[in-house]
């Protein structure tokens, strides 16, 4: 398995060894030993899966404390371009991103502690996105913000996106108070 850290070193891409041939390929998409040995130690209790057409964008998603969650992000289907926003207030990473393509044809995968807002748009249609969590959803602890937030910045590179109503109302990052 390769790692490779994104711009915010504890946000990091995960590139399983997949194994090819005239049958099609194999991989390991979570091996607890492989991943304690990365030091990913969160025991993970809930599974989530997402189809989405081409130009959704869902986001910027958080569980906040005592359900904050941690995920293990991969694309079983098409691609996306993956965010994870740093919300941890003490982190020197406050309010940056790490963006990262994951495609199903790639099988590469991010790891997103928690602490993280996440989102994503997928680049094709019929993307389907699965990912683990650490913590079971809760709904009066889920919190939104806003994914075109203008102090974050975040170049989606897509002109028509398509996003729910719940994620058109999220809070704007200068509104925001981390639980973290």
């Amino acid at each position: 398995m390769k790692v490779t850290p994104t711009n915010i070193p504890d946000v990091i891409i995960i590139q399983p060894n997949v194994y090819k041939d005239h049958r099609g390929y194999f991989f390991e998409s979570y091996n607890k030993n492989v991943f304690e040995m990365l030091r990913i130690t969160h025991q993970f209790v809930q599974d989530n899966q997402s189809l989405s057409k081409k130009n959704v964008i869902r986001g910027l998603h958080f569980q906040k404390p005592p359900y904050a969650q941690a995920k293990l992000v991969r694309v079983v289907c098409g691609a996306v371009l993956d965010v994870a926003v740093d919300i941890r207030k003490k982190s020197p990473f406050y309010g940056q991103y790490a963006m990262v393509k994951l495609t199903a044809e790639e099988n590469n995968m991010l790891w997103i502690p928690e602490g993280f807002a996440h989102g994503f748009v997928a680049l094709e249609d019929d993307t389907i996105l699965s990912y683990k969590t650490s913590n079971y959803y809760n709904k009066d602890s889920e919190g939104t913000i806003r994914w075109n937030d203008k102090t974050l910045n975040i170049p989606w590179n897509i002109s028509n996106p398509i996003v729910s109503e719940k994620d058109e109302e999220g809070i704007s990052f200068k509104d925001f108070i981390t639980p973290f």
